[in-house]
C-alpha cells in the first residue's frame, strides 16, 4: 500500500451518507467509493438513490461497494431502523455524513411564515444533524468504535444569506453542533468536523441561480461577482476535502468546519 493509499485512502471504510440522492451528496459518495470505500446512500427518495447508485457503480467500476436504505431522518424509529439495516450490508460503519438539508421559500423577514421557518429549522438541523448523529454516536460508543461525523454545514452559516432565514439560522447551528460533539465525543476517539460549501449548482438553487439556457441569473451574477475564483463551485470539488476530514491522515482534526467556496468568505474591499 502506498503512502498516500494509507493516509488518505478509505479502503476497508464504510462510510453513510445522507441526502445520497442529491447532486452534492451522492458526487461525495462516489469520491469515497473510488477512494475505496463502501457506501451506503441514506433518502427518503428509493427512486433517486437507485438512480445516483447506478450512477456511482458505473464511475467507479465497482456496483458492490455501493447500497442504498430508505429512511426518513425525521423520525428516530427510521433512523435507528435504517442504521440496523445498514450495518448488515458491510459490517461495521465507520464514517457517517449529514447530508440532507434544503431551504423553502425566500424573502423579507416581515414575511417569515412560522411553518416553514419551522420546516426548515427541523429539515436542516434536527434530521440534517442533531437526530442521526444522537444515533450513530450511540452506535460507535457501544461497539468501541472510533468513528468519524462529517455534517454539512454552508458558507450561510458563517454569513446569512439574504432571505433564507431560517436555513442560515439552521447551518450556523450546524456548525455549534459541530463543535459541542466533537467535544463531547473526543474520548472516545470519535471525531466530528464539517464543510461548509459555497454556491454549488443542484436541483434546489439552479432555477436562483441559472436561467434556462445557462446563463446566470441576476442572483447568479451577484454571487460570481463575490467569489474570487469565479465560477460556482461543481459537486466533484467537494470531494478532496471531504475525503481528507474521512482519512487517517486528519486523525488529529476535529471540531472545525472547512469553507469550501471559492474563497466567498474571505471578499473584502
Amino acid at each position: 500500500m502506498s503512502y498516500l493509499d494509507k493516509k488518505y485512502g478509505l479502503s476497508g471504510k464504510t462510510a453513510i451518507i445522507t441526502g445520497g440522492g442529491g447532486t452534492l451528496c451522492s458526487a461525495i459518495a462516489e469520491g469515497f467509493v473510488c477512494a475505496g470505500a463502501n457506501v451506503i446512500l441514506w433518502d427518503i427518495r428509493p427512486e433517486a438513490m437507485k438512480e445516483k447508485a447506478e450512477v456511482i457503480a458505473k464511475a467507479c467500476g465497482d456496483k458492490s461497494k455501493i447500497a442504498y436504505v430508505e429512511v426518513n431522518l425525521m423520525e428516530e424509529d427510521s433512523i435507528a431502523k435504517a442504521l440496523k439495516e445498514s450495518v448488515k450490508k458491510f459490517g461495521s460503519v465507520e464514517i457517517f455524513i449529514n447530508g440532507a438539508g434544503g431551504n423553502r421559500g425566500k424573502g423579507p423577514l416581515v414575511d417569515v411564515k412560522a411553518e416553514d421557518y419551522e420546516f426548515v429549522l427541523k429539515l436542516n438541523l434536527l434530521a440534517g444533524c442533531v437526530l442521526p448523529a444522537k444515533h450513530i454516536a450511540k452506535y460507535w460508543i457501544d461497539n468501541k468504535i472510533k468513528g468519524n461525523l462529517i455534517n454539512v454545514a454552508s458558507m450561510a452559516g458563517f454569513n446569512p444569506l439574504s432571505g433564507v432565514w431560517a436555513y442560515s439560522a439552521a447551518k450556523a447551528g450546524v456548525m455549534n453542533q459541530t463543535m459541542a460533539y466533537a467535544k463531547e465525543l473526543a474520548p472516545y476517539g470519535i471525531r466530528v468536523n464539517a464543510i461548509a460549501p459555497g454556491f454549488f449548482i443542484a436541483d434546489q438553487n439552479r432555477k436562483l441561480l441559472l436561467n434556462d439556457d445557462g446563463s446566470p441569473t441576476q442572483r447568479g451574477k451577484d454571487v460570481l461577482e463575490r467569489t474570487p475564483m469565479g465560477g460556482f463551485g461543481l459537486p466533484e470539488q467537494l470531494t478532496g476535502s471531504t475525503i481528507f476530514l474521512a482519512s487517517d491522515a486528519a486523525d488529529f482534526v476535529t471540531g472545525v468546519t472547512l469553507p469550501i467556496d471559492g474563497g466567498y468568505l474571505c471578499n473584502n474591499i
